[in-house]
């Protein structure tokens, strides 16, 4: 009797735990297509594009379609990446498909080719040298001088920030011709002897340098101490020795200052991998780290998944920060997985933070991770001084007292520049009428019990919901009782920029948030136009994050008291992380720095911790208070979500999941409505798993959640598995 014919195991990105079996494409034998190759399948009545991840007999009698093609020459996810996504697949109990898809850009996701990553810049032609002479001053002429050589990508962005626009310019009056460069491109040297590190720097260098194989390191250094000089060092190191570096920050608007920076200290390109970027630029930038082209990448979240062949370090920048978890679809921690696939790459892992993670924290003190600390800022640079401005019974301009503005006039006075943190974007968080009290609630959102409201924005124009995004123009009216005294409450970045724009009308006052920093590049733009001039700086948590500025002098903190009385149990750390790193925005060179905190509850005691002992009193509070309750790091949790149109359904789904869990030595809280029990037209419910031993909830998990997807209930929901969620929302 003859063998069965070979197949292809093909994980496809659906929702489904199992593999597809296919026949190899017409003309090809099975082995001849790679595991980690993509190959475009007939899928139903479509066409879907997988990933080969083993190959093996087909069943008797059971007829299967041949794969359409396969599109590569060899494999895409090979070796240390392709094990650990199929790791993360079982830890996270996510479908392999799914997860291998989130680890490939979403051009090669979609079947598209390879990028070509032969490396080009652009040169001046000879129409260019010709007109250049007869050029007027500016950013194009400074440009068009610059491209008498030519000039890759990497080298415009250190020599020549915003080169772009000038470089449109140039291209539409035919003065510059595009050039493929070759493979290497040199740069300016980097400057010896520039960086002279202090004891404990030093100490943090020699022990990452030391580190032979598998090292995680927390790098626990206070606002200013020079954690990022560090990591240089680190990086340097790593290139001497012929090896890839990857470091992840985690927000977009870090990264054109890091490159910078990078690439000026480094003196090798420096490739970035972020979502502001279009999708062939990302998987360029994947490929050619694939391909070992790419010998330091900088990037957000989604860059923990570049491949490394060639690996020597991962840094993970900010490690506390709450961006680098995924909110939706694969459920992952960026953080977490580096220093996974740090353990399987056999290099240094540096987790490094001025306000680091309880967890992180807690692996240190147990011993997990070497725990190397920068105690004091860098240079001439001292910590600000810190003041809890008591607001009860004070009249307030746009949330800001007149002791506030009393300090920021003097600031601006002073030559300093100013930041007024505010994090709620917007103009005022509620629409309501002084009349009848009728405020404008989102109908996407809302429930009877719990409305939603929508927030004011446009000065007062327009009404938008911040959880769904549905958006209409304000009333004219109220609609109850026809009243015209309609009025916005509450105070967001955009009411606070305008009071300070009427008060200070003779310096720049430019808002950061998500409204004002949409475009490519905006944030450094925004930072390049106040450049060291004396002004203000609004902003929300986006100002939080690493940021540099020298001539900042005057932080003023608004509207923290919302965050002093959550229910969420990491409420207080997040609250904490957040004023320690704003504080650290203030006085980072020369000058003296302060920092305001605006309270109605000036003895709460996480201000009076803060205050008085700083971040690692609060977290050795915290860390008690946690064990005592029994919460992570003490303890393991998994979110199970559900929702649908109506209540029934979700409720009926976790109720069949907690009875499956009862069996197991895990403890199921639920199922309960959620916090915010609708969002986007769906009713929201959820149970939490939690269980003192990490085995015993992956024990639990890999019984139940196979039995979920074939539940009868799983038709008429959504639902989702959040191992390890950051918040219970």
């Amino acid at each position: 009797m003859a063998a069965s014919p070979s197949v292809l195991r093909v994980a496809l990105p659906v929702p489904l735990p199992r593999l597809f079996d296919y026949l190899p494409p017409l003309g090809m034998a099975a082995e001849a297509v790679a595991v980690g190759q993509r190959v475009r399948v007939p899928f139903g009545p479509r066409e879907a594009c997988g990933l080969v991840v083993a190959h093996g007999l087909a069943e008797p009698g059971v007829e299967l379609r041949a794969a359409l093609a396969a599109l590569d020459d060899g494999p895409v996810l090979q070796g240390e990446l392709l094990a650990s996504l199929r790791w993360l697949a079982g830890y996270l109990h996510a479908p392999l498909g799914e997860v291998l898809a989130t680890g490939l850009p979403a051009s090669l996701r979609r079947g598209e080719p390879l990028p070509d990553i032969a490396r080009r810049g652009w040169v001046l032609n000879e129409a260019g040298r010709t007109a250049l002479p007869a050029m007027r001053a500016g950013k194009p002429k400074a440009l068009a001088a610059l491209l008498a050589e030519a000039r890759d990508e990497d080298a415009l962005d250190a020599a020549h920030p915003g080169w772009r626009a000038p470089l449109r310019a140039l291209r539409e009056r035919g003065l510059v011709d595009g050039v493929v460069l070759d493979a290497v491109v040199a740069m300016a040297a980097p400057a010896a002897g520039a960086f002279q590190p202090n004891a404990e720097q030093q100490i943090a260098i020699d022990a990452i340098r030391a580190a032979d194989g598998f090292a995680p390191f927390l790098l626990d250094g206070v606002t200013g101490s020079g954690k990022t000089e560090v990591y240089l060092q680190a990086i340097a190191d790593c290139l001497a020795r012929g090896r890839q570096a990857l470091v992840l920050v985690p927000e977009i608007g870090l990264t054109p200052q890091a490159l910078a920076r990078f690439r000026a200290r480094l003196g090798v390109p420096v490739h970035a991998l972020h979502s502001g970027l279009n999708d062939n630029e990302r998987a360029a930038t994947w490929w050619a780290a694939a391909t070992g082209k790419a010998r330091v990448i900088v990037g957000t979240r989604s860059a923990v998944f570049v491949p490394l062949p060639e690996a020597g370090l991962i840094v993970v920048d900010e490690e506390h920060d709450g961006s680098y978890k995924q909110f939706d679809g694969i459920r992952y921690h960026a953080r977490d997985f580096a220093v996974v696939r740090a353990r399987a790459l056999g290099v240094p892992a540096v987790l490094g933070s001025a306000t680091p993670a309880l967890e992180t924290l807690h692996n240190a003190q147990a011993g997990r991770y070497a725990h190397l600390r920068l105690r004091q800022r860098a240079g001439a640079a001292r910590p600000p001084q810190v003041r809890v401005l008591d607001v009860r019974k004070r009249p307030l301009q746009a949330g800001l007292s007149d002791e506030a503005l009393a300090a920021v006039r003097a600031a601006v006075d002073a030559g300093g520049q100013v930041l007024v943190f505010r994090n709620r974007r917007g103009y005022a968080p509620v629409l309501l009428c002084h009349d009848c009290g009728w405020s404008a609630h989102c109908p996407r959102c809302s429930t009877e019990d719990r409305p939603t409201p929508m927030t004011v924005h446009a000065h007062g124009k327009r009404l938008q919901c911040h959880h769904c995004g549905h958006r209409k123009p304000s009333p004219p009216a109220c609609p109850d009782c026809a009243s015209l005294a309609l009025q916005p409450q509450g105070n967001g970045t955009e009411r606070i920029e305008a009071e300070l724009q009427a008060r200070f009308s003779e310096v720049p006052v430019l808002r950061i948030d998500r409204g004002s920093t949409g475009h490519r590049d905006a944030l450094q733009k925004h930072f390049d136009d106040l450049g060291t001039r004396r002004g203000i700086l609004i902003g929300t948590q986006m100002l939080a994050k690493g940021h540099d500025l020298p001539n900042l002098t005057l932080v003023v903190v608004v509207g923290i008291d919302e965050g002093l009385f959550s229910a969420d149990f990491r409420s207080g750390e997040k609250l904490a992380q957040l004023l320690v790193q704003v504080a650290g925005r203030a006085g980072r060179a020369e000058r003296a720095g302060t920092v305001l905190l605006q309270t109605h509850h000036p003895d709460h005691p996480l201000l009076q911790t803060l205050v008085a002992g700083g971040y690692h009193a609060f977290v050795d509070g915290e860390l008690a208070l946690r064990e005592a309750a029994g919460f992570p790091p003490f303890a393991h949790l998994a979110l199970l979500r559900a929702e649908a149109r109506h209540a029934e359904p979700p409720m009926q789904f976790l109720q069949a999941a907690k009875a499956t869990l009862d069996a197991f030595a895990v403890e199921a809280s639920g199922p309960l409505l959620a916090p915010m029990p609708r969002r986007a037209g769906y009713v929201r419910a959820q149970l939490v798993v939690s269980a003192p031993d990490r085995r015993a909830l992956h024990a639990a998990l890999d019984a139940v959640v196979p039995a979920l997807h074939a539940a009868p209930e799983a038709r008429r929901v959504r639902w989702s598995l959040d191992v390890d969620p950051v918040d219970l929302y």
